[in-house]
């Protein structure tokens, strides 16, 4: 870095700003710029007011940060990772110096147009709700928000989800799984599940599929794959819970 230059960061309006204020100073090349000494550049000009000024150098830090894991990519030979943050920080250098040139080039334009400003006007406005409704509704919209509302008489549409779903017994579904995993259809737990089938169809195909393992016919892997027992089954010593359930 050359000597006699020094920057206040209360002076910049963030890292951006600082960085090109180094590209300029060293007279660099804004579209090829040596990034190992501006970095070098940029973390000691933050290392140095940080010393002298820490709260204004306390936004700037996180950039140095950026900047160090830049370099250490940097310096692995060959690193995509380092070239693709190079070109970042590049680009984004390249679009803050233009924002900054139009931003200058707005302000000067603005300086030579005189403004003509009034004080806002004051208008009138009816806070009186304009709708008329009967007092019938407007007492029952207040029941309603006060929740003394009473309960309005359920209608048969509400019911007809519920009576007009189809019963599947358990029977049934346990002939279904048999008959799927005899002729070789159903090898596995989740085939016996479809998303689109009725709810009482799923859980009477859940209670078969325990019935079934209960009774010693079914066997569940733990991949989810399912075994059929075929033959007769060994004969079930009878439990102490069935001697008191037969008493």
């Amino acid at each position: 870095m050359a000597e006699g230059l020094t920057f206040h960061l209360k002076d910049f309006d963030g890292p951006l700003e600082l960085l090109l204020a180094l590209v300029q100073a060293h007279k660099m090349d804004l579209h090829d710029i040596p990034i190992l000494a501006l970095i070098d550049q940029y973390t000691e000009v933050v290392t140095q007011a940080h010393r002298e000024e820490p709260e204004a150098a306390s936004s700037f830090i996180e950039m140095a940060a950026r900047l160090v894991e830049m370099k250490s990519w940097l310096l692995l030979p060959r690193s995509q990772e380092a070239e693709q943050l190079k070109q970042e920080l590049t680009g984004r250098l390249i679009e803050y110096d233009r924002c900054r040139r139009l931003a200058a080039q707005l302000a000067g334009r603005a300086g030579q147009v005189t403004v003509y400003v009034r004080a806002p006007a004051c208008l009138e406005t009816d806070s009186l709700y304009p709708l008329r409704h009967s007092p019938q509704l407007l007492a029952r919209c207040w029941q309603a928000m006060a929740g003394r509302a009473r309960p309005q008489p359920l209608g048969q549409e509400t019911f007809e989800p519920l009576v007009a779903a189809p019963f599947v017994s358990v029977e049934s579904r346990v002939v279904h799984v048999l008959r799927g995993l005899a002729t070789g259809k159903v090898d596995r737990l989740d085939q016996l599940f479809a998303p689109d089938q009725e709810v009482s169809a799923t859980v009477a195909t859940f209670l078969a599929v325990l019935e079934l393992v209960r009774a010693g016919r079914l066997e569940i892997r733990e991949d989810g794959g399912l075994q059929m027992r075929r033959g007769r089954l060994p004969r079930r010593e009878p439990s102490q819970e069935d001697d008191h359930g037969a008493n």
